[in-house]
């Protein structure tokens, strides 16, 4: 059975990620990394470089922003990979467009870790289930990236890679804070065509992707970037190419 090779309980996961001597490199939560597909019951091969990610990335390769020393709010996100429809892609959320921060903004499924979760895995399922309806028992999480610091909000975030072994149908449980629940492909971020970079009012420029009428950018679209480039799966693109973004909530 899948869980005694991924491992057996939510506080195994959490444990493992803890043995880390630094939390600035990423952790697998599979005892043998040579076999995560076959661990996953078996998942695609088109997986496999991320597996490769997760055990070698470090912060800096993600991001600008180190977590400081102290302080910043437990967070995470779920970066819940599938084979849909179109191919391989990735779940996301637009957020509600009248909420005061992030308003319409896509992201993952994700959220402060609770005191009562067994830590940033079950806070990132247990999030995504409340947000879109994710069944936690057909997801497959397989490694925790390094913290990553949002300084905005404040945030220190694990994002969590999972694989979706058992789709299901996605909706927003509450409208008020999710607008839609998305299955975006991989080919669709990877196209040169889609590729951006945003321009925020704050000063702010980083890469983006414009899919499914929505453009992807702060923390979700340089997480993705990185993640891309990282799996070795980035095209060239056209960096001169700038996008507006504003985050204001509407009236």
């Amino acid at each position: 059975d899948w869980s005694s090779d991924v491992c057996s309980s939510d506080l195994v996961l959490e444990q493992r990620h803890r043995q880390l001597a630094s939390r600035s490199g990423g952790v697998l939560l599979i005892d043998e990394p040579d076999a995560l597909l076959e661990s996953l019951g078996g998942a695609p091969q088109w997986l496999a470089p991320l597996a490769g990610v997760a055990a070698q990335v470090s912060v800096d390769d993600l991001t600008r922003f180190p977590p400081p020393p102290t302080g910043g709010r437990a967070s995470s996100v779920l970066i819940l990979l599938g084979d849909g429809p179109e191919g391989p892609d990735v779940v996301l959320i637009e957020r509600a467009h009248k909420m005061r921060q992030h308003s319409g903004q896509p992201a993952f499924p994700g959220g402060v870790v609770e005191d009562t979760d067994a830590g940033v895995v079950a806070a990132a399922l247990r999030e995504a289930e409340e947000e879109i309806g994710v069944n936690a028992d057909g997801v497959r999480p397989f490694a925790v990236l390094p913290e990553l610091f949002v300084p905005p909000s404040g945030f220190v975030v694990s994002p969590v890679l999972a694989w979706w072994a058992e789709p299901a149908p996605i909706a927003p449980a509450d409208p008020a804070e999710v607008a839609q629940a998305l299955r975006v492909p991989w080919q669709d971020l990877i196209n040169p065509a889609h590729r951006v970079r945003v321009r925020h009012p704050s000063g702010y420029v980083g890469p983006g992707f414009t899919v499914r009428g929505l453009t992807v950018w702060g923390f979700t679209g340089g997480l993705l970037d990185r993640i891309i480039a990282l799996a070795g799966w980035e095209a060239p693109w056209d960096t001169s190419v700038i996008v507006e973004v504003d985050d204001s909530p509407r009236q």
